[in-house]
């Protein structure tokens, strides 16, 4: 289950929509079944954050293809042909959409029957996936959490269609962060979930442990963004610090503080 010292670090951070934990199922879930109008797979994020519920879905209240992502159904034909990316206007043809079928993420057909989604507070379950909406500063703190002890790489993979498969697939079969920024991909644009310019980012539950132990440990300002005199002073001695060393080693430390 999703730790409480996890949740309240969540909590602290500024963020304009909730934080929401997914899992794929392939068991029904102890919760109850979305109880609104058919949507769009994308759409299930934004209305967990808005309606403060916990639900699951199936494929029959998926409108368009995250479904595909999950494995619950089979790629369309008519789609997956690179039809219906062409005709959006998406790709010069159908052939480079076509193209875009045989590398997507897809989680392995057929095991997952159920997508549960909650609101980070009140999730009760050990969360597959965790999916942040954000804007400066918090995607800022969000980002350096996924590498502040690994060092892994801030990598952005997706596609201009079915940018469900890299955010909700990709993460957890290949157990890395991805982000996006909203107002690049058609059906979040076309349905106008998000505002253009904010940061979609997946955290999948393979870093859920470092993330939670770097968002307990780190410093959410560092030390060169702050106004403080004791900050400015402590980063004057570590930068005097640094000339001393290159001194001593022969080299050179042209990083200023300015």
């Amino acid at each position: 289950m999703i730790s409480e010292n996890l949740k309240k670090l969540i909590a602290k951070l500024p963020l304009p929509y909730k934080a929401v934990a997914i899992k794929i199922c392939f068991e029904k879930p102890d919760c109850e079944h979305f109880d609104g109008k058919k949507a769009a797979f994308c759409t299930y994020v934004n209305y967990a954050q808005t309606s403060g519920k916990k639900f699951y879905i199936t494929k029959e209240d998926d409108e368009c293809y995250g479904k595909l992502a999950m494995g619950m159904i089979d790629p369309p034909p008519v789609t997956a042909s690179g039809q219906a990316g062409y005709d959006f206007g998406c790709y010069a043809s159908p052939t480079p959409v076509r193209n875009l079928y045989q590398k997507l993420p897809i989680i392995e057909p057929k095991t997952v029957n159920f997508v549960e989604f909650s609101p980070v507070d009140i999730c009760d379950f050990d969360p597959d996936l965790i999916m942040f909406v954000a804007d400066l500063p918090a995607a800022d703190i969000i980002m350096r959490a996924t590498s502040w002890i690994s060092g892994d790489l801030w990598e952005s993979k997706s596609s201009p269609i079915l940018s469900c498969a890299w955010m909700y697939a990709y993460p957890l079969i290949t157990g890395k962060c991805n982000h996006i920024t909203t107002g690049f991909y058609h059906g979040l644009k076309r349905r106008k979930i998000y505002p253009e310019g904010l940061r979609m980012i997946a955290v999948p539950y393979q870093k859920l442990p470092e993330f939670e132990k770097a968002l307990s440990e780190m410093d959410w300002t560092l030390i060169a963004f702050r106004e403080d005199e004791e900050s400015k002073a402590d980063l004057a001695n570590k930068m005097a610090h640094w000339q001393q060393l290159a001194a001593l080693y022969g080299g050179t430390c042209d990083l200023k503080q300015e």
